[in-house]
């Protein structure tokens, strides 16, 4: 079970937290089943880059989170 608090979590750390709820074991894993480039998927949650408006669908189904949740784990929206 994760240990954090999810509301407090931002960029990778809200990552990591997301896949272990949804049974992740690993960012390549998640990236195959996503068919996200893996590299990419960490400069996003790294806070190095922004994904694409349109990997934003993409991102919110694979995470079961709503666009607003995602916006704010990739440190776009407060």
């Amino acid at each position: 079970m994760p240990k954090k608090n999810p509301g407090n979590l931002t960029g990778l750390d809200w990552l990591y937290y997301r896949l272990e709820i949804l049974g992740y074991t690993s960012l390549s894993e998640f990236a195959a089943d996503v068919g996200i480039n893996k590299g990419n998927l960490y400069r996003y949650f790294a806070l190095e880059s922004k994904p694409s408006i349109a990997l934003l669908p993409v991102l919110c189904a694979s995470l079961s989170v709503d666009v607003t949740e995602l916006l704010r784990a990739l440190g776009v929206v407060l």
